[in-house]
């Protein structure tokens, strides 16, 4: 690994506390940067802002912060600054989700999905690049945003439709911010995973148990594995902190209004193998969900 990679550059991140923000966070530490972790878990972030400055590398704070509350991006951005001197790369993980079938999808499991990764997600856009505004052009590199996407960025599945709208205004905010930031010379870019084996999808593995999408807890991983993802295997926070570094380093340069895609193959397999589609318009065996839904003709 090159421990200089990433030096130089001053990274706010949102979500830090677990998962791929965790992460990503030692791995660009690793490489150099200086991290700013961010998330309502402040004992979480301390925790991993430890572990990184006893690395001794890139060094770490951690800030509470609500990313629903435009103060608290506000404030995380000034923090970042204060400890670092600037603010040159925004990373926008902070996410939730939490399954429903259609029909079943009220108002607060809408606000507290978009509310996170939609409006969270433009507030930390919109004030990191107030500051990199501010601070005026860096003399031979660009100033970067990064958005977290996913798999739903690019299609929709039944029983997590909200989930899907947040991932698709995260595609959204990266081509439209890209097209209104490159004046100020601010790259806007994102990465899309697919099933990332995190507390996140623990928890959701857990909730489509409870809405009747699978018998038991582990199910859904394994059936996703088999059915949708081309590698047969789910990922982990180590097979995307590579493709973030990348979009954080000197590298990416040339690059605006992209988001890539890690996902194992899924958005190659599902355009020719949907398989609920398949079962639900032929009346064969239902090997996508294997407890729902009915099929057309099906005794009730």
């Amino acid at each position: 690994m090159d421990t200089e990679r990433l030096k130089g550059k001053n990274i706010l991140i949102t979500g830090a506390a677990q998962g791929m923000g965790a992460s990503n966070a030692e791995y660009f530490a690793a490489q150099g940067a200086n991290v700013c972790l961010g998330d309502i878990n402040l004992d979480g972030v301390n925790d991993v802002a430890g572990r990184i400055n006893a690395a001794d590398n890139g060094k770490a704070i951690a800030v509470a912060m609500n990313v629903t509350k435009r103060a608290d991006h506000t404030a995380a951005v000034a923090a970042c600054c204060d400890a670092f001197g600037s603010i040159n790369i925004m990373l926008n993980n902070a996410g939730v989700n939490k399954p429903k079938m259609f029909l079943d999808i009220d108002e607060d499991n809408w606000d507290l999905i978009m509310n996170i990764n939609a409006k969270g997600m433009l507030f930390g856009m919109q004030e990191a690049a107030k500051q990199m505004i501010k601070q005026g052009p860096m003399e031979d590199h660009p100033y970067k945003i990064l958005n977290v996407g996913s798999i739903v960025s690019r299609t929709a599945f039944l029983d997590v439709v909200p989930y899907s709208c947040s991932k698709y205004c995260a595609l959204a905010m990266i081509i439209g911010g890209a097209k209104a930031l490159w004046e100020h010379k601010i790259t806007v870019n994102g990465y899309g995973p697919g099933v990332v084996k995190t507390e996140l999808w623990e928890q959701l593995d857990k909730d489509l148990v409870e809405i009747g999408m699978f018998e038991k807890e582990g199910q859904s991983m394994d059936h996703l594995a088999q059915t949708m993802i081309l590698m047969k295997k789910l990922s982990t926070p180590d097979d995307v902190r590579g493709t973030a570094a990348f979009l954080c380093s000197d590298e990416s340069d040339y690059m605006t209004g992209q988001l890539l895609m890690i996902d194992g193959g899924m958005i190659a397999v599902r355009p020719s193998c949907t398989a609920a589609r398949h079962c639900m318009e032929t009346g064969g065996e239902n090997t996508f969900f294997p407890n729902g839904p009915e099929r057309p003709g099906d005794p009730t």
